[in-house]
C-alpha cells in the first residue's frame, strides 16, 4: 500500500495523489510531499524510487532488500536513514522491532516499512492536520517522526520497568518456573532495546550536529532534543538490565534457600528415625528361636521398654536438636 500526503503553502494536506503527480510535486519548491510505502512489494516500489526520485541503486537496495541497524547515509541531495520502531508485548514479555527506511530531500520524505507502525501514523496525522507542522519543511516532518518513535521507546521502557517490579515481587512470594521464564524474556527485551537504542542515538546525534543540505540549522535543535531523550533512555535501559540481573540472582538465591530448608527438614526427619530403625531392628530379631531361647526379650517387660524407647528417644533427640539451634 502506497500512501501520499501533499501539502502546498501550509494548507491542509491532500492525500492519495497519483504517483504520476510525484514528479510535479518535487518540482514545486512551495510543496511538500510525504510518500509512505507500507508492506508493498519491492517490484512496485523500486521503479518509483529509481525513476521518479532518482535515488542511487545502492540506497534503494538498502531500503528494499536489506536489513540494517539504525544508520545514516549522506547522498548530498538527500539522506537515507534507517530507523527502528519498537513493539513490546507485555503479556509475553517479548520485544519486536520493525525497520523503517527513510529518504529525506529538500521538499519530500519517503518512508518504507513492511508492517504498520503506530508512531508513523501519529506523525502522519500530525503533519497532515496540524498547521504548526505542515508547513515547516520535510526535515521538520522527520523530526516529528523520530519524536513519535522515541515516545514508543519511552512507553516500552515504562512497561519494562513495571514488568521487572512485578517479577521482583513474585520472586519472594511465588518463585515458580514461570517467573524464571519471565525473567529471561525481560532480559532478552532489555538487550534488544539496548541494541536498538545505541545506533539510533548515534543517528540522531548526527542529525543534531552535522551539516546536511536538506536539514535547516534551525531544526537541528529539535533533533538535539530527541537525541537527549534517547541518551536518557539508554541510561535507563542500562539500569533496567542491571535490575533484571539482580532479580535473576535473587530468584536463584531464594530457590537455593528453600532447597536448603527442605534438605534440613528431611535430614532432621531421617536423624529422628535412625535410632527407631535400630531399636525396631534389634527387637525384631527372633530371640525365641535361640538355643536355649532368650525369653527375656519376648516378655511383656521388654515390650514396654521397647515402646518407651520408641517414644522417648525421638523426643529427646528433637529436644537436643532444638537446643543446638539446628531448627
Amino acid at each position: 500500500m502506497i500512501n501520499s500526503l501533499y501539502i502546498k503553502n501550509g494548507t491542509p494536506g491532500e492525500t492519495g495523489i497519483d504517483p504520476d503527480r510525484f514528479a510535479l510535486a518535487l518540482g514545486d519548491p512551495q510543496a511538500l510531499l510525504w510518500v509512505d510505502m507500507e508492506g508493498e512489494a519491492p517490484q512496485v516500489c523500486e521503479p518509483i524510487l529509481r525513476e521518479i526520485f532518482k535515488f542511487h541503486p545502492l540506497a534503494i537496495n538498502d531500503a528494499l532488500y536489506q536489513t540494517h541497524v539504525s544508520k545514516l547515509d549522506n547522498w548530498d541531495s538527500y539522506l537515507f536513514i534507517a530507523l527502528n520502531a519498537i513493539f513490546y508485548h507485555q503479556e509475553e514479555g517479548s520485544l519486536d522491532t520493525i525497520e523503517l527506511d527513510v529518504f529525506l530531500g529538500d521538499n519530500y520524505i519517503i518512508t518504507h516499512h513492511d508492517l504498520p507502525i503506530p508512531a508513523l501514523k501519529r506523525a502522519w496525522n500530525s503533519v497532515g492536520h496540524d498547521l504548526r507542522h505542515s508547513g515547516q519543511g520535510a526535515d521538520h516532518w522527520l523530526y516529528k517522526l523520530t519524536d513519535e518513535l522515541t515516545v514508543d521507546y519511552m512507553q516500552t521502557v515504562d512497561e519494562l520497568d513495571e514488568g521487572i517490579e512485578w517479577v521482583e515481587d513474585q520472586v519472594f512470594s511465588q518463585p515458580t518456573p514461570e517467573i524464571i521464564q519471565k525473567l529471561f524474556a525481560l532480559k532478552r527485551a532489555t538487550l534488544l532495546m539496548r541494541r536498538s537504542l545505541s545506533p539510533m542515538r548515534e543517528v540522531l546525534n548526527k542529525l543534531a550536529r552535522d551539516d546536511y543540505s536538506v536539514i535547516d540549522s534551525r531544526d537541528q535543535v529539535y533533533f538535539r532534543d530527541v537525541y537527549d531523550h534517547l541518551v536518557r533512555l539508554y541510561d535507563i535501559v542500562e539500569g533496567l538490565r542491571d535490575m533484571v540481573g539482580g532479580a535473576l540472582d535473587t530468584y536463584l538465591s531464594v530457590i537455593n534457600n528453600r532447597m536448603n530448608e527442605i534438605m534440613k527438614t528431611l535430614t532432621v526427619i531421617t536423624t529422628l528415625f535412625m535410632p527407631l530403625s535400630f531399636i525396631t531392628g534389634f527387637f525384631g530379631m527372633n530371640f525365641f528361636m535361640a538355643d536355649p531361647p532368650i525369653s527375656v526379650f519376648t516378655e511383656t517387660t521388654a515390650f514396654i521398654i521397647m515402646l518407651g524407647l520408641i517414644i522417648f528417644v525421638p523426643l529427646g533427640m528433637y529436644s537436643w536438636i532444638r537446643r543446638r539451634g539446628w531448627m
